[in-house]
């Protein structure tokens, strides 16, 4: 029999649209991967950079540039900041785009030699990157990381033990602290204390953890249900909708109070009481992967990037049926601003 092969889709806004042009709908689009395939994808808002066994691949619109050299990307809308084995760099992304990153980078720092699998960007020696300004910030001494998730104004770090830190702008709740208060250095979220994480992923401005034990925690805005708590402003457009004669499937939870900032880490019950494995937040939407394979998804929809074939929003788990009724296990998930990327196992 042969091995399944690895694809990866990617629902919501895509390049063309970023570029004015007209969008392919609401539909999965597969990305072209060639005889190499695909390994891993850094989605920015306006362009994709992906990891093929030729090495990095920045696409936009029509265009697709080779990044020769570099091993690892974090886009932005003003910058790419790119790793190899010696060093890290930041380039414009204009320059990045055009595939021609010639001349002084926007920023260079030289990394040490190191174990031969350095941990993930935004992680670097002795603190962490940003693909904008300052572009590179120090970590405390005490504190180790293994992994960490960049916001829009906040950070999460998952340290050694699995303990959980967040730091920055505050005001949405997304620092789980119990405040709305910023906080400059990273600060460990008590109420996550004692509970083993083992991945943490940082949307526009709320969280999430899965722990070991394949729970998972949201906190922070709930504006669009991108936490899949009830959401008033979804309350609303429903009901406008069913006066209009236009219904949606999900009514809104009876006797729920409905939440607009959770500032406490809030443990989500997901349906059939499922483990997951993966998490990745968009600017306003959440995507988590069981372990049995299966892509739920919640939060802003506008776009298509719920996976639902519609543009509506939800503020409740719901499964990505397209990849059901495919026969297609979902592997990896990686959120951009407004679109969801999934890498499948196709039988």
């Amino acid at each position: 029999m042969a091995a399944p092969r690895r694809a990866w889709l990617v629902f919501g806004f895509s390049t063309e649209e970023a570029a004015g042009e007209p969008g392919p709908g609401l539909g999965p689009r597969r990305l072209e991967s060639g005889p190499e395939g695909i390994r891993r994808v850094w989605p920015a808002w306006s362009y994709v950079v992906v990891e093929t066994g030729a090495g990095l691949e920045v696409r936009s619109a029509g265009l697709r540039r080779r990044l020769p050299g570099w091993a690892e990307a974090l886009p932005s809308e003003t910058h790419l900041l790119l790793r190899r084995a010696a060093a890290a760099q930041a380039w414009p992304r204009a320059a990045a785009l055009r595939g021609a990153l010639r001349g002084a980078p926007a920023w260079s720092r030289a990394l040490p030699p190191g174990p031969r699998r350095p941990p993930p960007l935004p992680l670097l020696p002795g603190g962490f990157a940003a693909p904008r300004p300052p572009f590179f910030a120090a970590l405390p001494g005490g504190v180790r990381a293994r992994g960490l998730a960049l916001g829009h104004e906040h950070a999460l770090l998952l340290g050694a033990a699995g303990e959980t830190y967040a730091w920055g702008g505050g005001r949405h709740g997304q620092l789980g602290h119990g405040s709305l208060e910023s906080e400059l250095q990273p600060r460990l979220v008590e109420a996550l204390a004692g509970v083993p994480m083992q991945a943490v992923a940082a949307g526009g401005w709320h969280s999430a953890s899965v722990s070991e034990a394949g729970d998972l925690y949201v906190w922070g805005w709930n504006e669009s249900g991108q936490l899949a708590l009830p959401s008033k402003a979804l309350a609303e457009e429903r009901a406008q909708d069913e006066d209009t004669g236009a219904g949606r499937e999900q009514p809104a939870a009876e006797g729920a109070a409905f939440i607009s900032i959770q500032a406490f880490p809030a443990l989500l019950d997901l349906p059939q009481d499922l483990e997951v494995s993966k998490v990745s937040c968009g600017s306003r939407h959440t995507a988590v992967i069981t372990r049995g394979g299966e892509l739920y998804t919640w939060g802003w929809g506008k776009y298509g990037q719920l996976g639902h074939g519609d543009s509506a929003s939800s503020d409740q788990p719901r499964r990505v049926q397209y990849l059901v009724a495919e026969g297609l296990r979902a592997e990896e998930v990686v959120c951009g601003p407004w679109t969801t990327y999934v890498c499948v196992l196709e039988p």
